[in-house]
C-alpha cells in the first residue's frame, strides 16, 4: 500500500474500488484494471484492503490528501453504494479535516463516480419499476463533495451492466482508461464553476453519540 501512495501522489488520482464479490463483476473488475494500467494511479480495491470493515483512517487521509481526482468506482446497489464504501466515507471523512471548522484538506479537488447499475437507463424513468430518472439518485454525492469543497464531477455511467453488449462493454472501459490519461485536460472543466462554499458552524459539529 505504500508503495500505491506514493504512485498516486504522482499522478493525483485515487481510484476506491468497491465490489463485494469481484467474481460476479462483469464491468467493474475490467473498469479496476483499466485504471491499475495507467501509470501511477492510485488503486485501492477497498474489500480486499478491509476485509474486516476495519478502515485504517491514518493510512486513508494522506492518499485521499495527494490526490486531486478521487474516483468512486463501484455498483449501484440499492440506489447507493456498497456498504463498505459508505463505511469509508464515514469515516475518513472527519469532521475537522474534510470538512466543518478546519476541515480544509480537500478543497479544491474533483470527485468523479463510475458506476454501472444492472438495470438499463430506461429502467430509470418514472414509467418504470425504478420510478425516478437516476439523476435523482445522486445528491448524497454532489452534496457530500460540496461539503468537502470539492468540484463533482459529471459521472460516468453503464447502464444494464449485466446485458450490454460486449462491444459496448469494451467501448465503455477504453474511454474510462483515456480519461484517466488525460486528466485534467478535459475540455468540459473550463466550464465548470468552481467547489461551492458549504460552511458548516462550530454549534452544528456532530457530537460522539449522535
Amino acid at each position: 500500500m505504500a508503495e500505491q501512495a506514493k504512485n498516486g501522489a504522482d499522478s493525483g488520482i485515487y481510484v476506491l474500488a468497491a465490489h463485494p464479490n469481484w467474481r460476479e463483476s462483469r464491468v467493474n473488475q475490467r473498469l479496476v484494471a483499466a485504471a491499475r494500467a495507467v501509470a501511477g494511479t492510485d488503486v485501492n480495491d477497498l474489500y480486499a484492503s478491509y476485509p474486516d470493515f476495519d478502515i485504517d483512517v491514518s493510512l486513508e487521509q494522506p492518499r485521499l490528501a495527494a490526490a486531486k481526482l478521487v474516483v468512486l468506482l463501484h455498483p449501484i446497489q440499492w440506489y447507493s453504494m456498497p456498504a463498505l464504501q459508505k463505511l469509508w466515507l464515514d469515516e475518513v471523512l472527519a469532521y475537522g479535516w474534510a470538512y466543518g471548522t478546519g476541515g480544509t484538506a480537500l478543497r479544491g479537488k474533483d470527485l468523479w463516480l463510475v458506476a454501472t447499475t444492472g438495470g438499463p437507463e430506461s429502467s430509470y424513468h418514472p414509467q418504470s419499476y425504478n420510478r425516478y430518472f437516476f439523476d435523482a439518485f445522486l445528491p448524497p454525492y454532489e452534496q457530500t463533495a460540496a461539503l468537502c469543497g470539492m468540484r463533482f464531477l459529471p459521472p460516468m455511467l453503464l447502464h444494464g451492466a449485466h446485458t450490454t453488449p460486449e462491444a459496448a462493454v469494451s467501448a465503455h472501459v477504453d474511454m474510462f482508461r483515456e480519461r484517466l490519461q488525460s486528466y485534467p485536460q478535459w475540455p468540459e472543466l473550463d466550464e465548470m464553476d468552481s467547489c461551492p462554499a458549504c460552511e458548516v458552524p462550530p454549534t452544528d459539529r456532530p457530537g460522539e453519540n449522535d
